[in-house]
C-alpha cells in the first residue's frame, strides 16, 4: 500500500460515515444551500434553510420573491445580501437557461451565478453522483498538512494533485472523509495531534515538534 493510500484508508476507517451535513429534499435546494454555506457552517446554513426551503419551493417562488424578503429568511448567515442576489440571479439563469433544471456539466454549473468550482463539484458529487473532488478549506489544510498538496498550491492545484492521487471510484466518498477529517479531528487552530494516527504523515505535526526541540 502506498502512502497516499495508507493516508486515506487511517481517514476513510476514522470517519466511515462521513457524509453531506446539509439538509436538502433534491439537486436544486442542494444548490442553494451550498452557494450559502461559503464563510459559514453548515449548521447555520440548516438552520436558515429550513424556513427557506419552506417558504420557497419551486424555481418560481424565487422569481416571484423580491430580494429584500429573501435577505430576511437568511439574515443570520454571513454575506447574506450578496447571497439572497445570487439566488434570485441563479434561479433566473435556471429559468432562462437551463429549462428550470440544474445541469450537470461543470462548465454550465459555475456560469450560475453565486457558483464557483467548488459549489459546482459539491452538486455534481452529492446531487448527480458524478465524480468529483470539491475542495473547500478542510480538503485543502487536510491536503496540505499530510503532504498530498504543496503548501503554496492554488485550489485547483490541490484538486488536480488529489485527482491524480486518489482513485476516482472513491473520490465522492473520500472528500466527505477530508471533511470529517478536517471539521472534526484536524481541525485549523487546534488539532487533536495527540490523538492521531497520521502524524507520522504530517507535515505541520512535524513542524510544531520542530519548534518545541529548539
Amino acid at each position: 500500500m502506498n502512502r497516499t493510500a495508507q493516508i486515506t484508508d487511517l481517514i476513510e476507517k476514522k470517519f466511515p460515515d462521513a457524509e453531506c451535513e446539509l439538509n436538502h429534499k433534491n439537486v436544486f435546494e442542494l444548490l442553494i444551500a451550498v452557494m450559502l454555506s461559503a464563510q459559514t457552517t453548515d449548521l447555520a446554513v440548516n438552520k436558515v434553510t429550513e424556513n427557506l426551503f419552506k417558504n420557497y419551493q419551486t424555481l418560481e417562488d424565487y422569481q416571484k420573491a423580491d430580494v429584500v424578503a429573501i435577505e430576511e429568511v437568511i439574515r443570520r448567515i454571513g454575506l447574506y445580501r450578496n447571497k439572497a442576489k445570487n439566488i434570485k440571479n441563479c434561479v433566473n439563469s435556471l429559468v432562462d437557461n437551463f429549462d428550470s433544471k440544474v445541469p450537470k456539466e461543470i462548465e454550465n454549473l459555475i456560469s450560475l451565478s453565486g457558483v464557483g468550482r467548488k459549489t459546482a463539484n459539491v452538486v455534481r458529487a452529492v446531487g448527480f453522483d458524478i465524480p468529483a473532488i470539491p475542495v473547500d478549506t478542510h480538503v485543502e489544510r487536510i491536503a496540505k498538512r499530510l503532504g498530498l498538496a504543496s503548501e503554496n498550491d492554488s485550489v485547483l492545484t490541490v484538486e488536480k494533485k488529489l485527482a491524480k492521487k486518489l482513485p476516482k471510484e472513491k473520490w465522492n466518498k473520500l472528500h466527505h472523509c477530508f471533511i470529517f477529517f478536517g471539521r472534526y479531528h484536524c481541525t485549523s487552530r487546534r488539532p487533536h495531534c495527540d490523538q492521531c494516527e497520521l502524524t507520522s504523515y504530517c507535515n505541520y505535526y512535524a513542524k510544531i515538534n520542530k519548534k518545541k526541540t529548539k
